[in-house]
Parts: C-alpha cells; sequence; structure tokens
C-alpha cells in the first residue's frame, strides 16, 4: 500500500476514534448534555425537520463516490430532509450546522461518516445510530449518499403559487361587519401543532369558536392592522387567511408560498393598512408580497446572495422574522445565513426598492423595543443582538448575547435602575439578556447588556411581559430536566435581585402521560391573564393553562380531545398592537 494511503487510512481511523468518543457524557448539571460543549436544547433546536418532499427530486450520482442504488438515494434523501436539512441546509452548504458538500465528505471516507452518524459530534450532532433513531443499514446508507452530489428540491414561483392560490370567499361576498358579539379583541390563535389545526379561542369566555384546518405545524398567526383577518403560516409553506368577522370565523383565501416556511406579516403604516401582506420562505429562499384581504401573489423576491462576514456566495439563505415597520411603509426581512436585514419598502409594488443592512449571520427571530422605533433581533449562532433603528433606516449596534438567544419577540419593562429595556432568553444557557433601549433619557446603558440574569436553565424559547404587569416569564420546554421543561420562572421586574418564582404549569394541568413541555407565555389583551401552552405528543394529553398575573395562582385549564399538541398562541389585541 503507497505510503500515502496508509497515512490517510491512519488519519481516518483517529477520526473515527475521536468521533466514537463523543458518547462521553457532559458533566454540566443544569443540562444534562449527552454532548460535551453542546446543551441538550440548543441540540434539540438544531436538528429540526425540513418540511420539503422528496417528490421530483433526480437522482444526483457521481462515480467518485460509493455506489448506491435508486432506493436507496429516494431514502437517504428522505432522511435527510427529515433529520438533517434543519441544520446544514437542503444543498448542505451548511446553516447552523457545518457544510456537508462532496469535497469535504469524501475526503472524510464512508467509515468516519459512518462513526459520526451514529456517534454525534462534540459540536451538536445528534446520535442518530447510537440512539435508535436510525438503523445500523440507514446509517450506512447516508455516508453513502452524502458523498454524492446533494439533490436540488424543484423551485417554487409564480406559476406554482397562482396555482395554489385560492379565494374561497371573495372580498365581495365577505361581511361588511362583524357577524357575532365576540371580543375579538381578546381571541387567541392557537397552533394545534401535529393536527394541522389552529383554534381560535375566546379570550374572555375561555370557549373555542372554532378550529381549522391549516398548513402543518402553524408556525405563527400574525393578524392584520384593522385586527379583523389572521394569517397563518405553516412549516409547508402553507397560508390560510381567516375572517374573524365571520361567525364562526372561517378560512378565506390559501396560498403556498413555497415548500417549507416560517414567517408572515402584514402592513401597518399608515394608509396602507391591511393592503399587503409578506410571507418569506425557508425553500426556496425568497419572500413574496401579496394583496392582503386576498393574497394574491404580486412580487417574489430571492434571498441569495453574498454573507455579511467573508462576502461568499451562499444558495440557501433562509428567511427568518419578519416585521412591519411603523415609521416607514416598509416590512423588515430577516435574511438568515447572510446575516443581512432588508428594508423593503412597499409604497410602489412595481419599483420595489430594497435598502440592505449588514447585521450578523445566522438572524432568527426578534420584535420592537418599546417605542416601536428599534427592531432588536437575534443573530443566534453569532450570539448576538442586533438592533436597528426603523425610522433612519439603518444599523444601530450589535449587542453580545449570551448563547444561542431565541427572544421570540422579547420583552419590554422599565429597569429600576437602567430605564426601558429589552430581554431575551437563550437556548444554550441559563441566562437572560438585558439590553438598555432608551438612548435619550439613558445614553449610557443605550444598546449595551445591562444586567444578565440566571434563569431555570437554558432551552428557552420565549420571554414575555406586558406594560401593565410588573413579572417576566420565561419558558424552558427544551431543557432535558422534566422538572425545568414542566415549569416556568417569574421575576418581578421591580425586584430581580430576589431571583424567581417556579410556576408548576404542567402539575396544574394534571395530565397524563407524555413530555408536558411549556411553551410560550402569552398575555391576554387586559394585560390581567398569561396563557401557556402545556405541549405533549399526537397521542398524549394536552392543555392550555391561565393563570392570574397578579396572583401568580391557577385560573383555568383548557383541555379536551381536540387539543392536540398547542404550541404557539397569539392574542389579537397584542399581535396588532406589538405588545410584548
Amino acid at each position: 500500500m503507497p505510503a500515502g494511503a496508509t497515512t490517510a487510512r491512519l488519519c481516518q481511523a483517529a477520526d473515527v476514534t475521536a468521533a466514537r468518543k463523543t458518547l462521553a457524557v457532559s458533566t454540566d448539571p443544569a443540562q444534562g448534555s449527552r454532548h460535551p460543549g453542546t446543551k441538550e436544547g440548543e441540540m434539540q433546536y438544531q436538528a429540526g425537520a425540513s418540511t420539503v418532499s422528496t417528490a421530483g427530486i433526480e437522482m444526483v450520482v457521481n462515480p467518485d463516490a460509493p455506489p448506491i442504488s435508486k432506493p436507496e438515494f429516494t431514502r437517504a434523501t428522505e432522511i435527510f430532509f427529515e433529520r438533517c436539512a434543519g441544520c446544514h441546509g437542503v444543498l448542505r452548504k451548511g446553516a447552523t450546522g457545518k457544510p456537508l458538500t462532496p469535497d469535504i465528505t469524501r475526503a472524510k471516507g464512508t467509515q468516519y461518516l459512518e462513526a459520526l452518524i451514529n456517534y454525534g459530534s462534540p459540536a451538536g450532532m445528534p446520535n442518530w445510530g447510537s440512539s435508535g433513531q436510525l438503523t445500523k443499514e440507514e446509517v450506512n446508507i447516508m455516508a453513502r449518499f452524502l458523498q454524492h452530489d446533494p439533490p436540488t428540491p424543484p423551485e417554487f414561483g409564480m406559476k406554482e403559487m397562482r396555482d395554489s392560490w385560492k379565494v374561497i370567499v371573495p372580498v365581495a361576498e365577505r361581511p361588511t361587519k362583524k357577524m357575532h358579539d365576540r371580543n375579538i379583541d381578546n381571541f387567541f390563535a392557537v397552533t394545534l401543532r401535529d393536527s394541522g389545526e389552529v383554534a381560535l379561542i375566546d379570550g374572555d369566555t375561555k370557549e373555542t369558536v372554532a378550529t381549522l384546518k391549516t398548513g402543518y405545524a402553524v408556525h405563527i398567526s400574525r393578524m392584520s392592522d384593522s385586527g379583523r383577518y389572521c394569517y397563518t403560516i405553516g412549516r409547508d409553506a402553507k397560508i390560510d387567511l381567516i375572517d374573524l368577522w365571520m361567525n364562526p370565523p372561517a378560512i378565506v383565501a390559501e396560498i403556498k408560498v413555497g415548500l417549507e416556511a416560517r414567517s408572515v406579516e402584514t402592513s401597518k403604516y399608515k394608509g396602507y393598512e391591511d393592503k399587503y401582506a409578506i410571507a418569506g420562505a425557508y425553500w426556496p429562499p425568497q419572500f413574496v408580497i401579496m394583496d392582503g384581504p386576498t393574497m394574491e401573489p404580486l412580487k417574489i423576491v430571492s434571498t441569495r446572495g453574498m454573507t455579511v462576514d467573508t462576502q461568499e456566495y451562499h444558495p440557501e439563505p433562509r428567511v427568518a422574522a419578519i416585521v412591519a415597520s411603523h415609521e416607514h411603509p416598509e416590512f423588515i426581512v430577516n435574511v438568515k445565513e447572510t446575516g443581512r436585514i432588508l428594508l423593503v419598502d412597499y409604497s410602489d409594488i412595481e419599483n420595489l426598492q430594497i435598502t440592505t443592512l449588514n447585521a450578523a449571520r445566522f438572524l432568527h427571530d426578534g420584535g420592537w423595543d418599546s417605542t416601536h422605533r428599534y427592531f432588536m433581533t437575534a443573530a443566534n449562532q453569532s450570539n448576538k443582538i442586533a438592533v436597528v433603528d426603523s425610522k433612519e433606516r439603518k444599523m444601530v449596534s450589535l449587542v453580545d448575547a449570551q448563547k444561542i438567544p431565541h427572544p421570540g419577540r422579547g420583552a419590554n419593562f422599565v429597569h429600576p435602575e437602567f430605564g426601558p429595556v429589552w430581554v431575551t432568553s437563550a437556548l444554550g444557557s441559563e441566562e437572560i439578556t438585558l439590553v438598555g433601549t432608551d438612548p435619550t433619557g439613558h445614553p449610557q446603558q443605550a444598546w449595551k447588556a445591562v444586567q444578565v440574569l440566571k434563569g431555570q436553565g437554558g432551552g428557552s424559547l420565549f420571554v414575555k411581559t406586558h406594560p401593565k404587569s410588573n413579572h417576566l416569564y420565561v419558558d424552558t420546554p427544551l431543557n432535558p430536566d422534566p422538572k425545568i421543561s414542566q415549569s416556568v420562572a417569574v421575576f418581578d421586574t421591580q425586584n430581580l435581585a430576589q431571583g424567581y418564582k417556579v410556576l408548576p404549569i404542567a402539575e396544574w394541568a394534571e395530565l397524563g402521560p407524555g413530555p408536558k413541555r411549556v411553551v410560550q407565555p402569552e398575555y391576554n389583551a387586559a394585560g390581567d391573564e398569561v396563557w401557556f401552552s402545556v405541549w405533549s405528543g399526537s397521542k398524549e394529553e394536552s392543555a392550555l393553562v391561565v393563570i392570574d398575573d397578579k396572583t401568580l395562582k391557577l385560573k383555568k385549564v383548557i383541555k379536551g380531545p381536540g387539543m392536540i399538541t398547542p404550541t404557539g398562541k397569539f392574542n389579537v389585541h397584542n399581535t396588532v398592537k406589538d405588545v410584548y
């Protein structure tokens, strides 16, 4: 055997041994990580599946890669989209996970890749084989598949969007006034993740007004500026438009904007209320501006382009959070992998003007400061909070945050010492970062992390407070400790030094077996109740738990056969007015 080949084999064997060492269990008591250096919540979050279908994808075989049959290629493509694309990207160019392009994978070889897939890695890749989620044969198929050129899913353009677009109830046939006497302002749109539905619940009476079939795993619901329409977008990129004036509320239009998506928003600037909607896709990487009342697609814009740091071309920069500016007729669009924030001027759709701001890579979620002037958004894998001045239309700052900030839309309150602050929790740390947001009254604290609180643990997805409340709620649904994932931490915003109280939300729900993860606190319109989802499996009992914000006591448990895996909840008033 040539000396070079012997050296390569020895190096490969060393790599395999290193990969196997990832079976070691972390001693981190807060997280129980089974991958050294990677928190369990972080790993679960990164390993989210893609909803891109394998239908229509052609087999691409490279003669320099190990042989693979057509059935094996098809199965490997399914596994990759289901388990790997959320981290590594549909095209394997890398996203929150490392790139898996053939130039890299062929150099590693089948044996190394088998060990990596089987045992995982210290960087956070799950141990798909040793955990029993992939068989030995599937691990081998994946190791060979990754050495071939990645198949490209089909594009999804104007023709496909128009083919999917349906106006079920034309605008002329919709009610001219509200057809019921319920308080729409206090409706909650509740995602029933695994049943592919959204439940509309009357926050005053706690009654379910309607349960509507929507896209798979609705990610968010957004309300039009008038509060009449509710837009839901599923991870399968299907948008449903719900007319809340109807009795009962019903879906009046629908469209698919791609093969996988997460974000939708509507225009809020004066003179453009309810006029436009926008949706961003993960695949293809693009956004589309639509007519608000009908969702007719008007303009598609690709987000493919150069990264903000190395200025290298990225073929798959996914669209994450989108918010509607209150200062200009603009949508503010996060482009995840390139780290760029787009200010999309919708005042002239035919001559669309887009201003590009340089932030940091892996932009994800975020929301407004209390004045609705500054957009605060997490670049999660960069551990930064980007601050955009929507009035001056420019970047203000990049603030250091704790590992993998994940604020949802964040939380705003007036700190006794530092004045107005905006808050984010984190997936990879128990630390909660408070950022000063008052450049006029507290210039020394503005756009700085003024305080870091210690919460229950990592694995947090959302923080929440309300202008009428002195409480800050922090969930931890992805923490591996059931005591932590089934409860929430509550801080007194006017006495942060006393630490947090723990509310046993899942225990109060009195459910049967199941993970019972507690996720996403959401206030009612009055700001005196907080709603939590207790999220179990699709075949297990779940619930919504309502507590009194003043007393922190249980008020109501909403459960039953129709309450299937509730996750996100969006109050109409708070969503329209950007109250958080």
